[in-house]
């Protein structure tokens, strides 16, 4: 065989080879002609001197991933659906550190709201407290320290946005409880629809119920679900 032929056949290989691999990202959604979230992305600019200085701490909460439980993406999503529906009441349920509680914030001081934020762990509403402290918010937030399944009975107030992200099977209980409390055209927005896996009695819940219209987002990520309740 000569070396020309076993050139030609080499690169008609090489061919095939990148072909099958293009075709293989075009189905999995990664056409390289087609932009990516991560190559549009820019950092969220202040508008001011408040939104200035929460989103430094949440910069600085950014550099110790102990202290996040939520990506960046997440956090600013949470702010655009909190400010976009004009939401006056959040209900967090799963604190931590304050993190994402810090983003529903950026959202509701443009709205005049509050957030109510459920942790049951005291170390970490400690470490909230001081953090929502540090960015200017505390007075928006009521943190409630105890086990939310019995704390959120007490809760009378209708809910605008209800986030998610505490224990994952959990979440059916929390859905089931606090439904009635939000208001027609709110949201259920719950962390972790991908990894760790949810709970299918969630899923089910929010995707067969005739009131509510469930869309998820980020599932190459955490995962999120986003659940309007119908007017």
């Amino acid at each position: 065989m000569t070396r020309l032929r076993i050139g030609l056949i080499t690169l008609s290989i090489v061919g095939l080879v990148t072909v099958v691999a293009l075709a293989q990202r075009a189905v999995g959604g990664q056409h390289p002609a087609r932009n990516t979230a991560d190559s549009l992305q820019r950092p969220p600019l202040p508008k001011n001197d408040a939104e200035k200085r929460i989103l430094d701490v949440l910069d600085d909460l950014s550099r110790d991933r102990r202290r996040m439980y939520i990506s960046p993406e997440d956090g600013r999503l949470l702010r655009v659906l909190t400010e976009s529906i004009g939401a006056k009441h959040v209900v967090e349920l799963g604190t931590m550190h304050g993190y994402s509680g810090i983003w529903l914030c950026l959202g509701l001081q443009c709205t005049c709201g509050k957030l109510t934020t459920y942790e049951i762990d005291p170390e970490f509403a400690a470490q909230a407290h001081e953090n929502f402290k540090r960015a200017g918010v505390d007075k928006m937030v009521v943190l409630i320290e105890g086990d939310a399944h019995q704390e959120v009975t007490k809760l009378k107030e209708p809910i605008d946005l209800l986030f998610l992200d505490a224990d994952k099977r959990g979440y059916i209980d929390y859905l089931n409880k606090l439904l009635p409390l939000v208001r027609p055209g709110g949201l259920i927005v719950a962390h972790n629809m991908v990894q760790p896996p949810p709970d299918p009695r969630y899923v089910e819940a929010i995707t067969t119920n005739p009131v509510l219209e469930t869309v998820f987002l980020r599932m190459d990520g955490a995962g999120v679900g986003v659940t309007l309740k119908k007017h």
